[in-house]
C-alpha cells in the first residue's frame, strides 16, 4: 500500500491522492504539515516539503516524479495521454499549473489568508488579484473549451490545474464566470469527476479544522 505524507489540503498532496484514486490503488494518507514536521522528517523529505510517498522500501519526493512513476509502474487507468502531441500537452499543463498556477497566484493567497492571516498584506493580495489571476486565469480560459485539458479524457493536466482551483476556492474566492465562462464551467465539470469527489470528502475534515471555505462544494452539489 502506498503510503502518502502530506496535508490533504496541500495542491501538490491532492495531485497525487486523486491520481492514486483514479488508478484504484490503495493508499494512506499521513498528513504531515511542512510547517511543523514529525522527528526525522529531513530524511523523508531532504527539501522539507511535500508530497512524499513510501511505497514499499522506494521513497519518492515530487508530485510530479511521484506521478510519472505511478504511471509507469501501475499502467492501468492511465493519466497520461499514449499519443505524443497529446503527452506533451499533459506535461505542460502540468507544469503550467504546478508551477505558474500555484506560485503566482494559488500560493500567494493562500499564505497571504491562512498562513500569516495576522500580518495579512492587502497590497499583496491585490497585486495577485489585478495582475497575476488575469494573465493566468486567462490563459486557462483559453485552454479549457473542451471537456478536458489533453488527450480527451481525465488525467494529469486536469488533476494538477483542478487541484489548485480547488485551494482558490476553499479560500473563498471563485471562477468569475462572466470574465472566464470556460474555465468556470470546466471547473464545475471536473468537481465532479468520482476521483476529485472521492478526494475532496477525505479531506473535508483537514478543510473544516483549517476554517476554509467550503460552500463552493455545495453549490457544485460533489458528494
Amino acid at each position: 500500500m502506498l503510503k502518502i505524507y502530506g496535508v490533504p489540503i496541500s495542491v501538490h498532496t491532492r495531485k497525487v491522492i486523486v491520481t492514486a484514486i483514479e488508478k484504484k490503488l490503495p493508499y494512506e494518507n499521513e498528513p504531515v504539515i511542512p510547517f511543523n514536521p514529525p522527528a526525522g522528517w529531513e530524511e523523508l523529505s531532504p527539501t522539507g516539503k511535500i508530497p512524499v510517498v513510501a511505497d514499499g522500501d522506494r521513497v519518492l519526493r515530487d508530485s510530479s516524479v511521484i506521478c510519472a512513476y505511478l504511471e509507469r509502474v501501475h499502467p492501468d487507468h492511465p493519466i497520461y495521454p499514449r499519443e505524443t502531441g497529446d503527452y506533451v500537452q499533459a506535461l505542460w499543463m502540468e507544469e503550467y499549473a504546478d508551477g505558474t498556477v500555484f506560485r503566482e497566484v494559488v500560493h500567494g493567497l493562500f499564505f497571504q489568508k491562512i498562513i500569516r492571516p495576522s500580518i495579512l498584506k492587502q497590497t499583496a493580495v491585490a497585486t495577485i488579484l489585478n495582475d497575476a489571476l488575469p494573465k493566468v486565469f486567462g490563459y486557462l480560459e483559453r485552454v479549457a473549451g473542451g471537456e478536458y485539458l489533453a488527450g480527451g479524457r481525465f488525467g494529469i493536466a486536469d488533476i494538477a490545474t483542478v487541484s489548485n482551483l480547488i485551494n482558490f476556492h476553499y479560500l473563498g474566492y471563485q471562477i468569475e464566470a462572466r470574465r472566464f465562462p470556460k474555465l468556470a464551467a470546466y471547473f464545475a465539470r471536473q468537481l465532479r469527476n468520482p476521483a476529485i469527489e472521492t478526494a475532496l470528502r477525505a479531506e473535508r475534515p483537514v478543510a473544516a479544522g483549517m476554517g476554509l471555505d467550503q460552500t463552493f462544494l455545495r453549490e457544485f452539489s460533489t458528494g
